[in-house]
Parts: C-alpha cells; structure tokens; sequence
C-alpha cells in the first residue's frame, strides 16, 4: 500500500505559521504556531505513528499483515475471499432446499420405519427392481451359483447313502462289481456340482443319467428342473423389467433448465419447454404442475410443504399434448394464479418450488412413463422469452428442431409489477373506474412501491 501526497520532505522539520491574536489592550499579538510534518509520507509507519496529518481513517489493533505486508515488509499472497461474488448489499436470495432435483429424482428420506426389511422382502420383486444394478446383478448371479451348490449337497448325500461313493462301486469298478448306481459317471462332489447344472438348466451332455434304482434320485431331478425354469424366469422378469422401466424412457425427456415470466396477450405467463430426444413419440401426453410453498391457515397452523395445482397448457389444446417437437408450457398468471400477487422482487426473495410433471405412454413398448423436474425461485427469468427451435427445412422437407437453443432466451420488455398491479393500470387506463377509486389505486400503488424501494 502507498499514500501519494503533494509534499515531500527528507528530515521531520519544525515550520513556523504566523497568527494574529487579540490582546486585552486591542493590540494584535504575532504567535508562532508550530505544526510537525512527517519525513516520508508514502511511510506507512509514519501514517500510523501520525493519523491526524492526513485525511485517511486509521483503524487501531490492525497488524501489519492486514495492510497486504509481513512482518518483515514483504507482500503476502492474498489468501481467496469466502464471500461469494454474486453478493451484492442490500439483496437477500433465499433459496429453498428441492424437493425434486432437475434429473426427476426425489429428494427424500425415510427413517424410523417399523419392520423396514420384513415389508421389503414381502415384495422382493420391485425391491429387485428398484435396485442398483450391481445388487441386482450380484442377486442373479448368487441366485444360481448357491442353487447349483445347494443341489450338488443333496445329490451327493443322496449318492452317498446309497453307497455309489465306495471303493468298488466306483464307475471304474462298477462293470466288474456288477453295481448299479443311482446316477452315473459320480466319483465325488465335483460330479455331484457338474450334475446339478445340467440338471437345473437341461442342457444333458449324455455321460451322467439318473436310473430306476432310487427314486429319491428321480424325484430330486423333476424338482430341480422345475426350480431352475421358474429361478430364470424370475430373473429374466427382473432385468427385462429394470430395462424397460418408466424411467430409463424418461432420461430422453427434456425440461428447460429455466423457467420464464413475461407478457403474452397483455397478460403475465409463466412457461418453460419440455422435449423428446426420440423419434418413437409419446402417446397421450399431458403435463402438470404443481406449486410447494408455505402457508399459514386461519388456525395459525404453518404448512410448509402446501401443494397448490396450477393450471398450465400450451397454445389452446390444453394440458394434452400432441408430442412431436419441443412445445412451451405457460402457466396464465390470473386471478386464480397464486403467483399473482409476487413482482419481480418477491419472486426473487420469496422461497417456493414449482414442480412439473409430464406422463404419457411409450409408442413402442407401450408401457407408461413418468418424467419429472422443478423450477425454484432463483431459476425463473423475470422479463425473458424462449427461442424458436423448430424451423422448416427446404432441403430436408421437413421440420428441423435445433436442440442447441433448445435453453436460449431473449430478454424482452415486460413490467416488474405483479400481475395484480397490472391488471389495476390496464383497468385505469380503460377508465372502467371512477375518478375517486382511481386515486385510491394509485395511492396504493405508490405506497407498494415506496415499501419496496425502502
């Protein structure tokens, strides 16, 4: 740091300014008026050591380290600021924790359940189903693995019982022996393992068989045979249903990331585009919002999750879509809008969440979908339009959809009032009031707009 000052000494110097003082007798007496002037200005040391010589603000109980210099007079490299640069004073964003991220996902978590793991395993289908794919890969495989273990255990007692595991009953004894085994070509538990696969999944290489002699044997290989058709197709459900479920579709479904507000027909609208990345369209597609804010209740009750249905549409065909390119939802911020009383302050201060929802069927497995995404405050652009994507290709003769500017914006001119106040200025201005509610409205007006500026 250095002060730059207009006078510039090389010793501490005494300099003596005349003054004119009145006496008792009414004689002007010449006094001398000493004043110290520091030797180096650009000295910090001698700024802190003379405050009052300059015009600067010395604060006291500072170390030399606050001035950007060690101890020693080197500089220091400036550690980063914690502050955040999009803080400006005076502005407070307040911005609500999601209750649903941007990728659909919900935001929540369950504790304290009674009997958690009982009730999970009383549906392990969808419990399989809504795993990770690692478990539910592991899950396929130890499914088989142990089976195949499992039944090679009571294959191999069942041989052992009936003595085929002796000495001279062994396969290369048996033709001299006479003996006749339950199954053949079994000399130990490996076989017993390797017969147990074959078995469970029929594929009868031809060297080990079952015979008449134990029926016990017989009855175990109709058992495992049944077991191993209903295990793979338990599986194969399992994964053809992780496959084709609602949400893997859902991952080609687009939302905007931002939502806008500005004038459609006079009128203040809410909107944001949603999307298909495929060409197989969704059928019978309709989408949804909802608003979660906080609401207190003539009771003095508080509720902080208070959903709030808004009604949305696209053009004149309403919630129901026909899907075939990128289309903007709008949400009229009316009467009945429970927006309709947030400007463009508010709406960057208050704390709520607009979740969106759009469901339809898939065109080519025909199973429903569901795609969701939400908009907070501080995602909702005050005063912006959405870009045409869709244009009409000569070359192609079709419909191009640039999914490039599928997010881009134009900032246009719309009022930073609420809706509310709006409609009150188009009112006047249509003169369908009288001259004393008009002065009043404007009184009003102005009193909402002084408060806010305050």
């Amino acid at each position: 740091m250095r002060f730059n000052f207009s006078t510039h000494s090389a010793a501490p110097t005494s300099t003596t300014i005349p003054t004119t003082t009145q006496a008792n007798g009414g004689e002007q007496a010449t006094q001398p008026l000493k004043k110290a002037i520091e030797a180096d200005p650009d000295s910090l040391d001698s700024v802190i050591s003379n405050p009052q010589s300059y015009p600067i603000t010395i604060v006291p109980n500072r170390p030399t380290s606050y001035y950007g210099l060690s101890q020693n007079g080197k500089p220091f490299p400036r550690q980063p600021s914690c502050r955040s640069r999009n803080f400006r004073p005076g502005s407070m964003r307040r911005v609500r924790r999601r209750a649903v991220f941007k990728n659909g996902d919900c935001n929540v978590v369950q504790k304290h359940l009674q009997r958690r793991r009982v009730r999970f395993l009383q549906d392990m289908y969808t419990t399989m189903v809504d795993w990770q794919w690692r478990w539910t890969l592991l899950a396929f495989a130890l499914s088989f693995i142990l089976s195949w273990l499992f039944f090679a255990l009571i294959w191999w007692l069942i041989i052992y019982t009936h003595g085929d595991l002796e000495e001279p009953h062994l396969p290369e004894n048996q033709e001299e022996s006479g003996w006749a085994p339950c199954v053949s070509a079994i000399d130990g538990f490996t076989s017993c393992f390797l017969f147990s696969i074959e078995t469970q999944h029929t594929i009868g290489y031809g060297v080990r068989t079952t015979s008449p002699e134990c029926p016990e044997a017989i009855f175990m290989m109709c058992f495992q045979s049944i077991y191993g058709v209903m295990s793979s197709a338990f599986m194969a459900g399992i994964v053809f249903a992780k496959m084709t479920r609602a949400k893997q579709r859902a991952q080609t479904l687009l939302f905007s990331k931002h939502a806008v507000i500005c004038q459609r027909d006079g009128t203040l609208s809410l909107m944001f585009r949603v999307g298909d990345m495929r060409k197989s369209h969704i059928i019978g597609a309709g989408v949804r919002a909802q608003l979660i804010r906080t609401k207190s209740t003539k009771e003095g009750e508080v509720m902080t999750q208070y959903f709030t249905e808004l009604e949305i549409g696209t053009d004149d065909s309403g919630s129901d879509l026909f899907f075939i390119w990128p289309m903007v939802i709008e949400h009229k911020i009316d009467e009945n809008s429970p927006l309709y009383n947030l400007n463009a302050t508010d709406m960057l201060q208050d704390k709520f969440e607009i979740v969106v929802i759009l469901e339809g069927t898939v065109e080519s497995t025909g199973q429903s979908t569901q795609a969701r995404s939400s908009y907070i405050n501080t995602e909702i652009l005050w005063g912006h339009r959405f870009d045409p994507v869709v244009l009409y290709n000569k070359d192609l003769q079709a419909y191009e959809i640039d999914y490039a500017r599928f997010n881009e914006t134009t900032q246009v001119d719309t009022p930073l009032c609420s809706a509310r106040e709006l409609n009150e200025i188009y009112k006047i201005q249509e003169g369908f009031r009288t001259p004393a509610e008009t002065t009043f409205t404007m009184r009003q007006l102005s009193h909402n707009h002084s408060d806010q500026a305050s």
